[in-house]
């Protein structure tokens, strides 16, 4: 540990920000008015560990990064007279042929190496200097000599964590903006805009850097066991769609633990489509005896799972109440601020107001916990803005990065509340340091319903690799993606084909979208329902596995998807986002490319069986026949679980 430190140089700054947001995504520019790189004058011990001193070079001031030694990693934090400054800038050496991997959540990209990262959490944005139509030739290899480049990267889930592939991590306790610039092939630099606390450490797995993260960031806890047991389906519309969908699965044999229905409180129609309206009552009218109906759902093994996040709709009675009690965060003349949403305003809870806090988190209690739900989507999160008034009066941009975190909390707290852990679960798609601790489970946002590497089905790839790699081991996505704009449809088979890849992931639970009607669904043919079938069957053969993987997650922080590194120190492996492993015994990888009926896949050094045809392949590059329902998908011949891996596609033998 000590090698990232004998390099290390520390910068301070005077600088000023400036933040527009717009729906969610934010611009950000800073002046700098003043910077000193300091002298480094030596590295002395200490009672703790160590201490590296620097000073001002006109003024002489002294400035130190005090080292403790704790346990199995160093931790580093900043002294001095750091009040006349508010930017910090730490860089060290690296490696150039290091990879990096982390930060967050990250879509088009895996390895870092070469980028820089903004840790600010906001509504997924991701424009690339080469362009779509470049991001999928390289996805597809026609021009591996052209390199991806971030030029705005914006995600829900950022924290400064990252891990390098020479087996060390940086955890770094900051919660305002940073920047973590990865693009000198001989240096990392962290910029900070308070006085950095960061924490290395060094293992000689990356299973140990897992255990390690989880004792800096927190552990998630079991999951109820009838999240395994088949496919949720996302209906909305009411209950008499819901029983006749439901009626139609059974009548396929379509194996269903759960019914999604994000409109239980409202729809709202807008040019974006259909979208929720954000009143966190049961809608009667739209949902009539839903309280009977999710007590009939339950005894058949069906769970009801509904939608909530931190906004009030307008037009509608909560938020009245929300606003004459004074719970909605303020602008800066005391108004409620109110914040557009694709198409509308609403107004967000002051969650550092305590009474609104425990008077949303009664919502859930009553509202959809005591209506019988087993579960729910806790969308947004990232949009606090940095020109609001808050209760505490507490910095919005000092806590900005920490609102989903606290927006986790309340949710967890709901269930703890209720005595429902274990048996009530919700999921997530913002983070930020603490959500590890807090959320459930994550999802990887709202992709589009194509097959673009930057924001469709191959972005939720890296996307879940990257949160493993941060210290989030339980992640999945919307079966089909969610957002439709402009000429884009979901196509059937872009449905399957994300079906058969969500088989291989802790949660297959299917959207609609925004365009239900755009937009292929579940059970538009006899085909779709037939692969249906078959791929639900298939995800609830794997319960027993998955559980075991989740179980490893909560005691070790083990991530239950994982890149193929994790297992295996292979050169190539290092840079691959288009295969990942399921536990150490399952290797997935997945169909990407629209039309494709193969592909090449590259297996490590040890014995693998092919899940449909039981060929047995040893490590190396083949090209694997893949049609719709039968994607590339390996066993680890030597696993303990394999003789039941083996059967998952063996529909009923299992189940």
């Amino acid at each position: 540990m000590k090698e990232l430190l004998e390099d290390l140089e520390l910068v301070l700054g005077v600088g000023e920000d400036h933040f527009t947001m717009k729906r969610g995504s934010f611009k950000y520019k800073t002046k700098l008015s003043r910077t000193v790189k300091l002298e480094r004058m030596g590295t002395f011990e200490t009672k703790e560990g160590s201490r590296i001193d620097f000073k001002g070079p006109l003024t002489g001031e002294l400035f130190s990064l005090n080292i403790e030694k704790e346990d199995r990693r160093m931790k580093v934090s900043f002294s001095g007279e750091g009040a006349k400054f508010n930017r910090f800038i730490v860089s060290f050496k690296a490696s150039p042929k290091e990879r990096i991997y982390g930060c967050g959540e990250t879509y088009s990209k895996f390895n870092l190496k070469g980028e820089k990262v903004r840790i600010w959490v906001a509504e997924h944005q991701n424009t690339n200097r080469i362009g779509r139509k470049i991001l999928k030739e390289k996805i597809t290899g026609k021009h591996p000599e052209k390199t991806l480049k971030f030029e705005k990267y914006e995600s829900y889930y950022a924290q400064p964590t990252f891990v390098s592939s020479l087996k060390y991590y940086v955890h770094c306790d900051v919660k305002t903006y940073s920047e973590f610039d990865f693009r000198d092939p001989n240096r990392i630099t962290l910029k900070f805009e308070e006085p950095p606390v960061f924490y290395i450490g060094y293992a000689d797995t990356f299973e140990e850097i897992s255990e390690e993260l989880l004792k800096l960031l927190g552990r998630t806890v079991s999951l109820p066991e009838w999240i395994y047991e088949g496919a949720i389906l996302a209906i909305q519309g009411g209950c008499d769609i819901i029983d006749e969908k439901i009626k139609k699965a059974k009548e396929h044999n379509v194996k269903i633990s759960g019914i999604w229905s994000q409109d239980w409180c409202g729809c709202r129609k807008t040019g974006f489509g259909y979208q929720v309206m954000w009143n966190w009552q049961w809608d009667r009218e739209l949902y009539p005896n839903l309280d009977s109906k999710i007590s009939k759902w339950n005894s058949e093994g069906i769970k009801f799972l509904g939608y909530i996040n931190p906004f009030i709709a307008l037009e509608k009675n909560l938020y009245k109440i929300a606003s004459e009690k004074g719970y909605c965060v303020k602008d800066k003349e005391g108004k409620d601020y109110l914040v557009k949403i694709t198409t509308f305003p609403a107004a967000m809870v002051d969650f550092t107001n305590p009474d609104a806090y425990e008077w949303y988190k009664n919502l859930i209690k009553e509202n959809m916990i005591g209506l019988g739900m087993g579960g729910w989507m806790a969308d947004f999160g990232e949009y606090l803005p940095v020109d609001c008034v808050l209760y505490s009066g507490e910095d919005p941009s000092k806590l900005h990065n920490e609102w989903p975190a606290i927006w986790a909390k309340l949710n967890r707290e709901a269930i703890e509340e209720c005595n429902k852990l274990g048996e009530v679960f919700f999921f997530t798609r913002a983070g930020f340091t603490g959500t590890v601790n807090n959320s459930l489970m994550m999802w990887t946002g709202d992709q589009h319903v194509d097959w673009s590497v930057d924001d469709g089905l191959p972005s939720v790839i890296p996307a879940t690799l990257s949160l493993a790699m941060s210290g989030y081991p339980i992640a999945h996505s919307d079966v089909g993606g969610y957002t439709t704009i402009m000429h884009m449809r979901r196509s059937k088979e872009l449905l399957m084909r994300w079906e058969e890849m969500n088989v291989f992931s802790p949660l297959f639970r299917s959207h609609e979208g925004n365009q239900p009607v755009n937009d292929v669904q579940f059970d538009d043919d006899e085909e779709l329902l037939k692969q249906l079938e078959i791929t639900s069957h298939m995800h609830a053969n794997l319960k027993y596995y998955l559980i075991h993987l989740v179980d490893e997650a909560n005691s070790r922080g083990i991530p239950v998807m994982r890149p193929v590194f994790y297992h295996y120190d292979e050169d190539w492996a290092y840079d691959e986002m288009s295969e990942y492993l399921l536990g150490s015994d399952v290797l997935v990888a997945p169909i990407i490319k629209e039309g494709a009926v193969g592909r090449n896949v590259h297996l490590p050094d040890d014995e693998w069986v092919h899940l449909f045809s039981k060929r047995e392949y040893r490590g190396g590059e083949y090209y694997i026949d893949a049609p719709i329902g039968e994607p590339p998908v390996f066993i680890r011949k030597n696993s303990s679980y394999f003789e039941n891996l083996i059967g998952v596609a063996d529909l009923y033998s299992l189940c």
